[in-house]
């Protein structure tokens, strides 16, 4: 028993050396990534305003379809597995028509500078709002306190434009139904600091099938003045508002690199075309198309050999993933990881933000506590039957964290909230995880244009995804046996912290010992389901050592917990 046991214990420690798989591959994506070409296409994109369907989002899907040409993708006739590099552009009658803004002012009449010009606040026009008749419109302006909303009287209002301190959506649905000929709404949270940043005005967007009306969101700067004017009696605006709508099809554009062993298993980026920032989401658009760019040209020539299929999409935030997802089963059952790129691309000391990896749900979207805490987006409803053990968070962290070490970039994470393209994996069931920053002072406004873009960033994010999707595509058991060690250390530093953290909170009165035996345990028992996943990482299963690795690991870990369940006392 003690010869087995010792034998045991010398298989396991000969893994601890395994050789880091991501080395080589920082090597390739570090001198490949050009970051300006990043850049060129995200100022591209940043110049129109998105929305499914509209010009500027069909523009920005037919601009990545030539950078994907030049790379060397072909066309799919019939399928992906024509060729070695293909891309589609798929096409969808919308049920809606699409919406796009076009110009607007919004004047105080007796004064010569507008309150509001769409050329340097193109968030000012509501999606969904009408146009005005031709010349424009001249009417009365009445504040109305936000208290008041609900109780509007239609003689008060008719033929006359409401403002308000509220959003937009809220006051449109009470005001135009009472007879009003537009509103006029204030709304921004306070992250965006808008008594600093005076100009900035976050998109949004009313519900109006009918075309009723229209609807303007202030900035503080336009809110004050508008104000102080209404203040000396009463005030007439003067508003035109141009906006298309037309009947379209959604784009959706997806380009493969196929694998030469197991195709069908695939590594799935996603990044969304839609909304009209330069961060919020021109960036991640950028930088997708430069990564597919960069492996294509190390397949053509031998650099990179995919065992599994690299899918690159870009299309309708969530919508595009999801449906991708869903509606084919077999290609479904081959998506082993999902990573989504929104907002990758920012100047962090313009924007304030931080870069981020939002993990897939573990504990601390539970119980957020030491140095976890969520941004200012706000926690996801996640309770213990939502977790998700699996290697990916940490394999992810690992090799973000050596490539800020290696560019001197400041890398975070935050515990699982969701709201964008890694929603769809993790609904069903597929690791996914986001790349992002928060929080940005000048999140949805916009302010969110190119000057608050930086390359550098595009080409840390960029070499990050790609040597993670590199190492799993062509991973073999020294990769498995990396992560395992990998994935084990992570799991006794939080053990660590998490006892440290549960003694303060017994300590201090704030929790009991059966609860935070319970937060312990349930960490334990995350990291030993955790390990256990890391058996499909290889390509091919070819020994018996990668298995035996994950069960010396996760006795460690489950003999780690375990102590210190009994000393918590």
């Amino acid at each position: 028993m003690k010869k087995l046991l010792l034998a045991g214990l010398l298989l396991y420690a000969s893994h601890s050396f395994a050789q880091d798989p991501t080395l080589s591959y920082f090597d390739i994506t570090r001198n490949g990534f050009n970051e300006k070409n990043a850049f060129e296409t995200t100022s591209f994109v940043e110049q129109h305003w998105r929305l499914p369907g509209n010009k500027g989002f069909n523009e920005s899907i037919y601009y990545v379809e030539g950078l994907l040409k030049k790379a060397g993708f072909v066309a799919e006739q019939k399928d992906e597995s024509e060729g070695l590099l293909t891309y589609r552009i798929e096409k969808r009658p919308m049920k809606q028509n699409t919406w796009e803004p076009v110009n607007a002012t919004v004047g105080i009449e007796v004064e010569h500078e507008p309150l509001l010009e769409f050329k340097t606040n193109r968030n000012m026009i509501t999606i969904n709002s009408s146009s005005t008749p031709i010349g424009g419109t001249t009417a009365e302006v009445i504040y109305v306190n936000p208290a008041d909303i609900s109780t509007i009287d239609d003689k008060d209002i008719k033929g006359k434009i409401v403002f308000s301190e509220i959003g937009t959506g809220r006051l449109f649905n009470v005001a135009i139904n009472a007879g009003a000929l537009g509103v006029l709404g204030y709304a921004m949270p306070d992250y965006t600091q808008p008594e600093k940043y005076q100009t900035s005005i976050q998109f949004s967007g009313i519900n109006n099938p009918d075309g009723k009306g229209w609807a303007i969101n202030l900035s503080y700067k336009a809110k004050e003045r508008l104000k102080k004017a209404i203040a000396k009696g009463p005030v007439k605006l003067n508003v035109t508002v141009a906006t298309n709508t037309y009947p379209s099809e959604e784009l959706t554009i997806i380009a493969n690199i196929k694998g030469n062993i197991k195709p069908n298993e695939r590594f799935v980026y996603s990044a969304h075309v839609q909304e009209p920032g330069a961060n919020d989401n021109a960036s991640g658009v950028g930088t997708l198309a430069e990564m597919a760019r960069l492996t294509a040209s190390l397949v053509k020539s031998g650099k990179l050999i995919p065992q599994r299929t690299l899918t690159f999409l870009w299309g309708d935030e969530i919508v595009s993933t999801q449906r991708y997802i869903k509606e084919n089963n077999e290609r479904a059952k081959g998506i082993m990881w999902g990573m989504s790129l929104d907002m990758v691309g920012e100047n962090t000391e313009k924007t304030g933000g931080s870069f981020l990896i939002e993990k897939m749900p573990d504990p601390s979207a539970i119980w957020t506590r030491g140095t976890d805490k969520h941004s200012e987006w706000g926690s996801g409803d996640v309770k213990e039957e939502n977790l998700f053990p699996h290697y990916y968070n940490d394999l992810v962290m690992k090799i973000c964290n050596d490539q800020g070490k290696h560019a001197n970039w400041k890398v975070n994470y935050n515990p699982f909230e969701g709201g964008s393209d890694h929603t769809p994996f993790l609904k069903n069931k597929i690791p996914g995880l986001l790349m992002w920053h928060f929080t940005d002072v000048f999140y949805h406004t916009d302010n969110d244009r190119l000057d608050k873009v930086s390359a550098t960033t595009m080409k840390n994010v960029g070499i990050s995804a790609l040597t993670t999707a590199y190492t799993l595509v062509t991973a073999d058991e020294n990769t498995a046996l990396f992560t395992v060690n990998e994935v084990k250390a992570a799991a006794l530093i939080r053990l660590k912290t998490e006892f440290s953290l549960s003694k303060q909170a017994i300590m201090s009165g704030k929790s009991t010992i059966e609860q935070e035996k319970h937060i312990l345990s349930t960490w334990g028992k995350y990291y030993a389901d955790a390990l256990a996943t890391i058996s499909s990482i290889p390509v091919k299963t070819e020994t018996k050592r990668v298995s035996s690795a994950i069960k010396f690991a996760v006795l460690e870990v489950e003999k780690q917990t375990n102590q210190y369940l009994d000393e918590l006392r």
